[in-house]
């Protein structure tokens, strides 16, 4: 097949030519993002290979039929930016790739709690200025805490079991509760019973019209005064200006994000040499207790290469109409 390959980077090039020597597809590369205003560049392809931050709207996806396109495959696990009923409608089958790396994501995730807690980004600096004093960079033992676990897929499962491994008391919520949380050990309880008891609160849930600032200022205002946040799973789960307001009363006491809601006008691409527009974000810049990622929770080798085998696999699953296709649910 012929397939556009969207919002690629080098890595993205590097491993996906590496999966698809197995393959044989024609991948056509570009670092521009699939929307409305590159959606006609998009017309020759039998497939597109999209990621976080394409946009593809029931517009695009309109044009996407109206050429050769039959089939949208994500590299990535979550398909909020798809319209899923235009795709239905119009005949375009939508793929994923539902679990690449658990692990990379839950890792990071733990990686923002121990930076915010324990300061350690703030100490590099210091030392590297050689400034050793200790003044400031008290945290807290996560021993004995109570860690709340928003979504318990696969990588909220993860993210748990390490928690529990720093012997913490972990609170989850799921609107579908599995019994491989309950074998853990985790105790399912209402968002609102979670939000009130934890100290920290990390958020796995994918972005649905339902989770849309799932945490917004009534939500903040009900968690312990100086509890921990942190979100590596989409932006718009956290209502960012409530978020701010609720830093600066000193209601939210730590924010990790790897993910903003806004994130597509600036993630995976080199700003330093612009002025960034985005009133909001670099507000949370001015905090120092909000540490943000850019997106980076995904990024291990492995998952890389998982990500490059499960989409190729998707594309010839499609052409050969056998093997193993990671269909979006209700696409």
């Amino acid at each position: 097949m012929k397939v556009g390959v969207f919002s690629t980077q080098p890595y993205d090039r590097d491993s996906l030519s590496e999966a698809n020597r197995h393959h044989g597809h024609e991948l056509v590369y570009s670092e521009a993002r699939l929307d409305k205003d590159t959606v006609e560049y998009a017309a020759s392809f039998d497939a597109v290979v999209v990621f976080v931050n394409d946009s593809l709207g029931r517009g695009v996806i309109e044009r996407l039929a109206a050429g050769k396109t039959r089939l949208i495959a994500l590299r990535c696990a979550g398909f909020n930016n798809v319209d899923l009923v235009a795709a239905r409608e119009l005949g375009l089958t939508v793929a994923r790739v539902p679990a690449y790396s658990p692990h990379a994501v839950a890792e990071h995730a733990v990686g923002l709690i121990l930076t915010l807690n324990r300061k350690y980004h703030r100490s590099y600096a210091r030392v590297r200025e050689a400034n050793f004093s200790l003044v400031g960079l008290c945290g807290f033992d996560l021993q004995g805490r109570t860690v709340g676990v928003v979504g318990t897929g696969a990588i909220g499962l993860a993210f748990a079991r390490i928690m529990l491994g720093f012997e913490c008391r972990v609170l989850a919520y799921d609107p579908w509760p599995g019994a491989r949380g309950r074998e853990l050990g985790l105790s399912y309880v209402s968002l609102d019973d979670l939000v009130r008891a934890s100290d920290v609160i990390s958020l796995h849930c994918p972005l649905t019209p339902e989770t849309h600032h799932l945490i917004n200022a009534s939500a903040l205002a009900k968690m312990k005064r100086g509890a921990m946040l942190i979100n590596t799973g989409r932006g718009a789960l956290i209502d960012s200006s409530a978020a701010i307001a609720a830093l600066k009363s000193g209601q939210l006491g730590y924010l990790g994000i790897d993910v903003y809601e806004q994130e597509e006008q600036l993630f995976f691409h080199d700003r330093s040499e612009q002025i960034v527009q985005d009133d909001v974000f670099m507000r949370l810049l001015t905090f120092p207790n909000v540490l943000v990622t850019a997106h980076q929770g995904f990024f291990t080798r492995e998952a890389l290469a998982n990500i490059a085998d499960t989409t190729l696999g998707n594309l010839t699953a499609f052409e050969r109409g056998d093997g193993t296709l990671h269909r979006v649910p209700g696409a």
